[in-house]
């Protein structure tokens, strides 16, 4: 079977924050990577622990 070109794949989720917090409601947010943070997310290790969103 085909891929979707249209699809997109889940490479990040803060499961702590879902934890330690009740989420009323959620967002999705594009991100732009350049350097070396596409290789790490190509691996499969990438993490937003600590991140934030303006």
């Amino acid at each position: 079977m085909a891929k979707n070109p249209n699809a997109y794949k889940l490479v990040a989720q803060n499961k702590k924050a879902y934890h330690d917090y009740f989420i009323e409601e959620t967002f999705e947010a594009g991100i732009v990577l350049v350097g070396t943070e596409v290789k790490s997310i190509r691996q499969g290790s990438g993490s937003v622990k600590e991140s934030f969103i303006r």
